[in-house]
């Protein structure tokens, strides 16, 4: 596994966002960059879907920022669909969009795009379960990627969020998971 410490193209998509995310922003910035990692695992990739994965990764939670909510994915695709426009990217509009907007599906995602939505869908959920849920990825790899991009409390911070928003809508505790 090559471990990418630096990714120009995350780098400079997060740089943006950096003072709205705050000092919640190195957590953030270490999920997506496992995340990015477990996608890379699971596929091997050519460039423009490797460029794809990154973009969506970059936005696939600012919601929560954006908006301060845990109802995070539909303010996370406006400014990912601003972004492409910006780049001339409109054509990826559709599958960044299906791969932020899915990316917390309970079950698998069948639809259109699917190869690179499921496998987005797969790689945050490795790491949001902390590797309880591994799809074949090897604990070692996930480890490594563990310690070379550290937590810095991104768990944490988001089950902080969780429990406010379950206490002001215990009816929807978990917006974000689409079955």
């Amino acid at each position: 596994m090559n471990i990418e410490k630096q990714i120009p193209l995350l780098e400079e998509i997060l740089s943006e966002w950096k003072s709205l995310i705050g000092l919640e922003y190195q957590g953030y910035r270490n999920h997506v960059y496992r995340m990015i990692h477990f996608c890379f695992i699971l596929k091997d990739c050519n460039e423009e879907e490797r460029k794809k994965i990154i973009i969506a990764g970059a936005f696939h939670d600012l919601g929560i920022w954006i908006e301060d909510t845990v109802d995070y994915i539909p303010p996370s695709i406006p400014p990912a669909i601003e972004y492409l426009h910006r780049k001339n990217l409109e054509a990826w509009s559709e599958e960044i969009t299906l791969m932020i907007r899915d990316h917390h599906k309970v079950s698998k995602y069948k639809g259109a795009e699917s190869s690179l939505v499921e496998i987005f869908r797969r790689a945050d959920l490795v790491d949001f379960s902390l590797g309880l849920f591994n799809f074949g990825i090897e604990k070692a790899n996930i480890e490594k990627l563990k310690m070379t991009f550290p937590n810095n409390g991104f768990h944490k911070n988001l089950a902080k969020r969780i429990g406010k928003w379950v206490i002001k809508h215990p009816l929807n505790p978990l917006p974000m998971f689409k079955w």
